[in-house]
């Protein structure tokens, strides 16, 4: 399906539209100005209030420790207390044992930090609002039953304290360094600092006691080890000893020599064995080509004689195959004879190493078992002297050990507090309302889905702008008329003339006489554009007729002061002649046919040839005829009305009517084959305009019209 040029233009409009333009961007900002800096000043105020009231000030105390890396030794006493290795795995085990539950638990005993109710939740003061607690309660959660915090064990408790010890203080290593930065934040300068210099008294007494609880481990286990290798030593040296007195033993030369025999005749086995393999092998060849293949056969046999007798056979010579066949078996005989041989040999060789072999086993597991009580008996010795001089050593180092850290800067008592930073809370407060405020203005910049300016709904839709109305200044409806003749020339005035041009110079050779307003939806000023646009006309001294062709709220009358006379239905159903329905206004200087109610549907009113026969008999009556008719999205009238019409003219509210109502109700008019001949842009509010940035203002052409 071809598309419409209004669908087409808006489709190319989308297409541009997707680049940003900078100088649009900062024009929407600016004229959001005012709701930018209001969302500006109220998180500044927000921030004031959280910097000066709201937030608690909190202190900051920091303590040093360094840590003394060792290299570890493995024969020395550092290999049973280990110092500690200077690698990042090392610092950062390190950092973590500081921040531990178990040495953190440590401190809130120590320092009695269940008393604290700045650590200790159950001992703060209950809040006079809480969030939740209104929230149970008008759930009805809430309750007298006990609470889990009312319920909580003592350990619990303990462990709630010591999670909030831990959210108050914070681990660093100093880079390319071997120094751990204690950090404690509180709500009082004295307990940071002391919290931070006592948490590195425990980190350094931690060391000292986990080296001296491992020294003692390692007495107690050296100690029993030494008892067994003692025992473990003397067994194996009775054992040695009795085993020598009763075992008579062969030498190692003569288990060497029959090493060496028994090597022999398993590599002359493996020889035998080959020729075994290949007698065989020869022996299937010859059985396999007997009598098959003579030509194969003594291939394989290579004999001399046998291959004189193939020849005579080719040859044909008489007996000659007698002679192959005699010779043939003979071979094979040979073979077999050659193959037993062969196999007699190793199973002579497997006797002479299976002999060998049991000699070497018999008379070498004595020597083995001896060999083995040596090595166990020197094992055992040696391990027993090991295990004997480390225990003498660890011994010796009881009570002597040093802690792997030391406290290079204890913590001061802060004079300010760390937080809250009022001057960086109060410009991130004002950065964060502009930017929330600027995107405020930006996000409805971007839903913004109605039209501003000529431009933008010629491009949407395709089709020309022929008008551009402000919003006449009046408070009644029936005002306009007075406000249009007493200014000639105001803003409004000129539009209107502007609107009336652009209809009859549409078409020069035949100008239209039958002119219909409609828009999308009601409200759009319709209908004030066609008593404006009749009050116009007859000014030129043309015979108007404004015909009311919404017959549903039929909104004319209130432009009028007239008496309660009949509409037009009565002039088409023949009950009376047109003349005594006709209103002659003497401001609008123009004819004026009111609508009037009617059982029968508006819609079938306008369809029939009573009402195309009406129009065209006031044709040629009137010079022009203004028919205002109901919104085209609302009722079918409108498309049913400018069937009968010359020029139909479109009124889109500025800044009101969105872009889906203005293109359906284009697209209904295209459905029905009419083409509208101009929209017009109406109630543009002039103030407003300027404050968009769309450049149009009435007041720069100031010169030209009445204020």
């Amino acid at each position: 399906m071809k598309p419409t040029p209004a669908t087409s233009d808006a489709f190319h409009h989308d297409l541009q539209g997707d680049e940003i333009d900078l100088g649009n961007l900062a024009r929407t900002l600016w004229r959001g100005k005012l709701w930018i800096l209001l969302s500006g000043l109220l998180a500044l105020i927000l921030g004031v209030y959280y910097a000066y009231v709201a937030a608690v000030p909190v202190y900051t105390a920091n303590s040093s420790v360094a840590l003394e890396s060792r290299q570890e030794q493995v024969m020395d006493i550092q290999s049973v207390v280990t110092g500690l290795g200077g690698d990042q795995s090392t610092i950062n085990t390190e950092t973590e044992v500081i921040r531990s539950r178990g040495l953190v638990e440590q401190l809130v005993l120590d320092m009695n930090l269940l008393e604290d109710p700045e650590f200790n939740a159950r001992l703060r003061p209950p809040q006079k609002f809480s969030l939740s607690r209104a929230i149970k309660t008008v759930t009805g959660f809430f309750n007298d039953a006990p609470t889990e915090v009312d319920q909580a064990s003592e350990r619990a408790i303990l462990d709630s304290t010591i999670s909030a010890t831990l959210e108050a203080i914070s681990v660093t290593n100093l880079r390319q360094s071997f120094i751990f930065k204690i950090t404690v934040v509180t709500q009082d300068p004295s307990k940071s600092a002391a919290i931070a210099n006592r948490l590195a008294e425990l980190y350094i007494n931690n060391q000292i006691a986990v080296k001296f609880e491992k020294t003692e481990q390692a007495t107690v286990w050296l100690s029993e080890r030494v008892t067994s290798l003692q025992k473990q030593l003397e067994t194996s040296q009775t054992a040695l000893k009795d085993f020598s007195s009763n075992t008579k033993l062969v030498s190692s030369e003569a288990l060497a020599g029959l090493n060496r025999q028994i090597k022999d005749l398993r590599d002359r086995r493996v020889e035998v064995s080959a020729q075994t393999d290949m007698a065989r092998a020869n022996l299937e060849v010859l059985r396999a080509n007997l009598g098959s293949n003579p030509d194969a056969f003594a291939a394989a046999a290579q004999d001399p004689t046998l291959n004189q007798a193939l020849k005579a056979l080719r040859d044909g010579s008489a007996g000659a195959q007698e002679a192959f066949e005699a010779r043939s078996q003979s071979l094979i005989s040979r073979a077999e004879l050659t193959l037993a041989r062969a196999e007699t040999q190793l199973e002579a060789l497997d006797a002479s190493i299976e002999e060998a072999g049991n000699r070497i086993e018999t008379q070498s597991q004595e020597l083995v078992k001896l060999e083995q009580l040596q090595r166990e008996a020197e094992a055992n010795r040696l391990l027993y002297d090991a295990f004997l001089s480390r225990l003498k050593e660890t011994s010796i180092q009881q009570g002597i050990q040093q802690a792997d850290s030391r406290i290079l800067s204890r913590a001061v008592v802060p004079n300010q507090p760390s937080a809250p930073r009022k001057s960086r809370i109060l410009a991130l407060s004002l950065v964060l309302g502009v930017m929330i405020g600027a995107g405020v203005v930006l996000g409805h910049e971007m839903t913004q889905n109605t039209f501003r300016n000529a431009e933008d709904l010629e491009a949407k839709t395709g089709y020309a702008v022929i008008g551009q109305i402000p919003k006449i200044p009046v408070g009644a409806r029936r005002d306009i008329l007075d406000y249009l003749v007493e200014k000639p020339n105001s803003a409004g005035a000129e539009s209107i003339r502007n609107l009336r041009t652009s209809i009859l110079l549409a078409n020069l050779d035949n100008p239209p006489k039958v002119i219909m307003s409609t828009s999308s939806i009601p409200g759009e000023g319709k209908t004030t554009q066609s008593v404006a646009l009749a009050q116009n006309l007859s000014g030129m001294g043309a015979k108007v007729l404004l015909l009311e062709g919404d017959l549903r709220r039929r909104v004319l009358s209130t432009y009028f002061n007239n008496p309660n006379l009949p509409g037009f239905l009565s002039v088409i159903s023949g009950e009376i002649p047109l003349e005594d329905a006709i209103f002659h206004d003497k401001t609008l200087n123009a004819d004026v046919l009111f609508g009037q109610k009617s059982r029968i549907n508006a819609a079938d009113l306008f369809s029939s040839s009573t009402f195309t026969d009406f129009i065209a008999e006031l044709r040629s009556i009137y010079d022009y005829i203004i028919i205002d008719t109901p919104p085209v999205l609302a009722v079918p009238d409108a498309r049913v009305i400018g069937q009968s019409v010359d020029t139909i003219v479109y009124s889109v509210k500025w800044d009101s009517t969105s872009h889906s109502q203005v293109l359906e109700g284009l697209r209904l008019l295209e459905s029905v084959n009419l083409k509208v001949s101009g929209l017009a842009l109406s109630q543009i509010d002039n103030r407003k305009m300027k404050r968009y940035g769309y450049g149009y203002n009435y007041g720069n052409y100031k010169g030209y019209y009445d204020s």
